[in-house]
């Protein structure tokens, strides 16, 4: 018998204007004790709008029909206050960003003891032992020192662990994995799904694991008990064993996906490329207050005497774990930092490093950057028109209104977007749109380098493969120069011609891509490697 099973389940939603959007039609499945089921599809496909619908947490304005049967219970049915003893107790999640699921009000101890405390009516002392045995069942370090943090004092895997740790907390029949390793480093992606493995079956919970990343989903499987089915504009177009499915996918969808892995190399560097930006023992430390333990302060040292030589045309990758000072030293590069920093930054023949701000801006044309979250990146009351011509309106002032419309239009075109777009505003645009257009505003520029800041880590694979093809086509034609910051080391495979690996800010290795993916020497770079490929 099912341990849950789904039937005939849809959802919709209530649009402007009374229209009616369908996101999810008809689809059914069943889920038994122990087994892994994998949700797999793009943004947009129903995934996460299915694992909430389980759980009655979708907002007032969804419209679902269907059945939902938990141990002969069916939850369509239940009550508010009935459906609250459900969640947490016998069906848990994991929601995609911690960050936003945490409350950051409330220490650690005490979110992770609010399940216990609600339902299993164990005292906030009982619940305190309970909290310290999750955190070092969840492979928390140091979690006794731990639990009286707050979620943005801890890293992006200890506030995942924390989120395993509230969802194990009551030992539910059923959790739910909504992206559990989205935005994570490989290493810390690698120990996140050995510990969700682990769990589960030490507690012989089945698993619904929400995905868009292929790679992840086959890490989980394990044969006749590991079963995916494949999401496409709400419906499942295909579903089977793990394996089995993404070995010899039948529908044309499946096969896009799988497709879209990131593929391909570099474009071949130009003759005689001349050097473009480089750096020499370039330091940066940042200063941390005094505190009881440490009276006088203390410094950390995030980047330390790293040099390195950009030419015309090149792109290099900068790989490591969060924390290893690949952002840092990039910022470093562009003189954007506020921090001590110390060595000598080289932009076209001329130092940058005693510049002063002023002096500086007659560079920031030819240095930019793209962010890794191009919605939080991208002004939400402008339009598209105004976010990308704003950096004209500084530079270039003797434009007039028309020659910046024009220059716009052209640098919509040119990142695969169209006239239509130009008046629209960010939330109007998908994630892939919105990564276009945050390129569209760099590009505006005619710079000469780019730094691109994990530009691919929030989009679907389709997507950044559509995202890396148009990198290439605008490096082809522009002969742009890339520092390319990313924890995706297939993207950074696919993009870079030199690697270099970072390590709490130290360069532990760099050279040819091909030679740091097929030969890595140092252990830290074979660890890297072992847990993404």
């Amino acid at each position: 018998m099912s341990l849950l099973s789904v039937k005939n389940l849809s959802v919709g939603f209530k649009g402007a204007n009374d229209s009616f959007v369908s996101a999810v039609k008809k689809i059914d499945f069943n889920l038994h004790e122990g087994e892994t089921l994998a949700l797999v599809g793009e943004s947009g496909s129903g995934k996460s709008v299915t694992g909430l619908s389980l759980l009655g947490l979708l907002p007032g304005s969804a419209r679902v029909t269907g059945d939902i049967i938990y141990h002969q219970q069916n939850l369509m049915h239940m009550k508010e206050a009935d459906l609250q003893k459900i969640r947490g107790k016998h069906i848990a999640m994991i929601f995609q960003e911690p960050m936003t699921a945490l409350n950051p009000l409330h220490t650690i101890e005490k979110q992770i003891a609010e399940p216990l405390i609600t339902h299993e009516r164990l005292t906030s002392k009982q619940a305190s032992t309970h909290v310290l045995d999750l955190l070092k069942r969840v492979g928390f370090p140091e979690a006794k020192d731990r639990l009286h943090a707050y979620p943005h004092q801890l890293s992006g895997g200890q506030r995942q662990r924390v989120m395993i740790a509230m969802a194990l907390a009551c030992r539910p029949k059923i959790l739910i994995a909504d992206e559990p390793t989205t935005a994570l480093d490989v290493t810390i992606q690698a120990g996140i799904i050995r510990l969700l493995r682990d769990l589960q079956s030490e507690f012989k919970m089945a698993l619904i694991l929400i995905s868009h990343d292929l790679g992840m989903v086959k890490k989980f499987a394990k044969g006749k008990d590991s079963t995916i089915a494949v999401m496409h504009q709400g419906e499942i177009v295909e579903s089977g064993e793990i394996q089995s499915v993404l070995s010899k996918p039948a529908h044309a969808y499946t096969q896009h996906l799988i497709a879209s892995e990131p593929q391909g190399s570099p474009l071949p560097l130009l003759k005689n490329a001349k050097k473009i930006l480089s750096c020499e023992g370039v330091s940066v430390t940042f200063g941390k207050p005094k505190t009881f333990w440490h009276p006088h302060g203390r410094e950390v040292k995030a980047v330390s005497h790293l040099s390195l030589d950009l030419h015309e045309g090149e792109t290099i990758g900068i790989v490591g774990e969060s924390g290893s000072g690949k952002s840092t030293l990039a910022y470093a590069l562009l003189r954007l930092l506020t921090t001590k920093d110390k060595g000598n930054i080289i932009f076209q023949g001329e130092s940058l490093s005693q510049k002063t701000e002023k002096e500086l801006r007659a560079y920031r044309a030819d240095l930019q950057v793209i962010f890794q979250d191009p919605f939080s990146s991208l002004n939400p009351r402008f339009s598209a028109a105004q976010i990308i011509g704003e950096g004209l309106r500084i530079h270039e002032p003797q434009l007039t209104t028309q020659e910046r419309r024009l220059r716009v239009l052209q640098s919509l075109k040119e990142v695969g977007l169209s006239e239509e777009h130009y008046d629209r505003y960010p939330h109007e645009f998908s994630g892939g749109q919105r990564q276009r257009l945050a390129i569209a505003r760099a590009l505006i520029l005619n710079p000469k380098v780019i730094v691109l800041d994990e530009p691919t880590s929030a989009l679907d694979r389709s997507v950044q493969a559509e995202v890396i093809d148009l990198l290439r086509n605008l490096q082809r034609h522009r002969k742009l120069s890339y520092i390319f910051i990313s924890h995706d080391l297939k993207v950074v495979r696919a993009m870079s011609h030199r690697v270099l690996v970072m390590y709490q800010g130290e360069l532990i290795e760099s050279g040819a891509v091909e030679t740091i993916f097929n030969a890595p020497q140092k252990a830290y770079t074979q660890k890297l490697l072992a847990a993404a490929l």
